[in-house]
């Protein structure tokens, strides 16, 4: 009876003042998460809630941490309930994995008191994807549909396709009784784009149409 007594089981004084800091930290580092994902997005809509989800993760991690290092049957009371927790939300963007690691973890450091820590790593991180991924293609892919109503337009359009862009592979080609499709994979020279319009003036061609690609989804 007395292992009940012990102080493992008294509230634990919390210093409202270490409490509000170590959350304006959290927020401050978590406000730069989210600059950082809002200046590096590059997928096809942007997501401004997990942007907001980014800075509540960092404030809620940070919380969890803190509590359960001043109290520890909480931690252990911690352990089980978030072990029943399951995550259903799709993550679309691979990058978007990274941010809500960044944001968690950034959380626990900020809730165990590592600050300096947080903001090295924070400030690390932010280069990081400001120099891999900000950074433009020099030699964007695009995709080109053109529709054809015979062969003999379909062998212009591959001549004309292979003279007017740097390299050109086909991706695709859908034949039905009335005409057929084809889909390439093109590299502009010199950004380009005017051999569509070229292309639309092949006799046979009825629709030609050109979209950037990024190896995942059309933008």
């Amino acid at each position: 009876m007395e292992y009940f007594n012990s102080d493992l089981f008294d509230q634990q004084i919390i210093n409202m003042t270490e409490v509000v800091r170590i959350i304006f930290f959290a927020l401050l580092i978590s406000l730069f998460i989210f600059w950082v994902y809002t200046k590096t997005y590059k997928g096809v809509m942007y997501s401004s809630s997990f942007g907001v989800t980014l800075i509540l993760m960092c404030l809620i991690t940070t919380l969890i941490i803190y509590s359960v290092a001043i109290n520890f049957l909480l931690s252990l009371g911690m352990v089980g309930a978030l072990s029943i927790v399951r995550f259903r939300t799709v993550i679309k963007e691979p990058l978007d994995l990274a941010y809500l690691f960044w944001s968690i973890s950034v959380g626990i450091l900020a809730g165990a008191g590592f600050f300096t820590i947080a903001v090295i790593g924070s400030i690390t991180i932010g280069i990081v994807l400001f120099v891999f991924v900000k950074q433009n293609p020099k030699d964007l892919p695009y995709i080109a549909i053109i529709s054809c109503e015979n062969e003999l337009a379909e062998v212009k359009v591959n001549e004309l396709i292979d003279s007017q862009t740097k390299k050109s592979v086909i991706k695709a080609k859908t034949v039905t009784r009335n005409n057929l499709e084809l889909t390439f994979e093109v590299r502009l020279k010199a950004e380009s784009t005017m051999f569509v319009n070229a292309l639309l003036a092949v006799e046979g061609v009825s629709n030609a149409t050109l979209v950037s690609y990024n190896g995942d989804y059309y933008i």
